[in-house]
Parts: structure tokens; C-alpha cells; sequence
């Protein structure tokens, strides 16, 4: 199974968006904007995993956090991000982590 957490983002709602275009325009089927959905999935979760080699750390304060259906989802407050000499600190993070093994490749 591939996950479907990166349909949310911009590039996401974008290609929802341009894709329901298509079909109510009678371009494509509903069935193939699904098809081109789930590469989307399987592209975008390839890519992060194979191309982004940046290491990052954080800490914070720990203010909730949850683990329902295989994804865990912290809330964080105060946090320093580090990268290399970069620090950026924000008030609020959320953290949503999926087990990436169980994907499809």
C-alpha cells in the first residue's frame, strides 16, 4: 500500500484539482485520474525515500502524541530545528510518521 499522506500538499491539491478538471471537461475517466493518483503516491514516496540525503534534528516539547492504525502523530511545541549550522525555532510542529516498509514499491 502506498501512502497517500502527500495529496495534501500543494502539488497534491493541485493535481487533484487539475485532474477533476479533466474529467468534467470528458478528457479522462475517473478511472484513470485514480491510476494517475496512486503513480502520484508511488512517485512522490520513491522520491523522498531514494533523492532527499539532508539530515536534519529537532527538539522541542513534547505536548500530545498518538499512535491509531500504524501512524504515529506527535504535536511538538517550541522546537529548534539544525541543519548543519542553520537553526530555525518555531511554536508549533505537527509530525505525522507512517511505517514506510509495508508500501508498495
Amino acid at each position: 500500500m502506498s501512502y497517500q499522506l502527500y495529496r495534501n500538499t500543494t502539488i497534491g491539491h493541485t493535481l487533484q484539482e487539475s485532474l477533476d478538471e479533466l474529467i468534467q471537461c470528458g478528457q479522462i475517466t475517473p478511472q484513470l485520474a485514480l491510476k494517475v493518483l496512486l503513480q502520484f503516491d508511488k512517485a512522490i514516496n520513491n522520491a523522498l525515500s531514494t533523492r532527499v540525503k539532508n539530515r536534519i534534528s529537532f527538539k522541542g516539547h513534547l505536548n500530545t502524541y498518538r499512535f491509531c492504525d500504524n501512524v504515529w502523530t506527535f504535536v511538538l511545541n517550541d522546537v529548534e530545528f539544525k541543519e548543519s549550522q542553520e537553526v530555525v525555532n518555531v511554536t508549533k510542529v505537527k509530525i505525522v510518521a507512517c511505517d514506510g516498509k509495508g508500501s508498495a514499491p
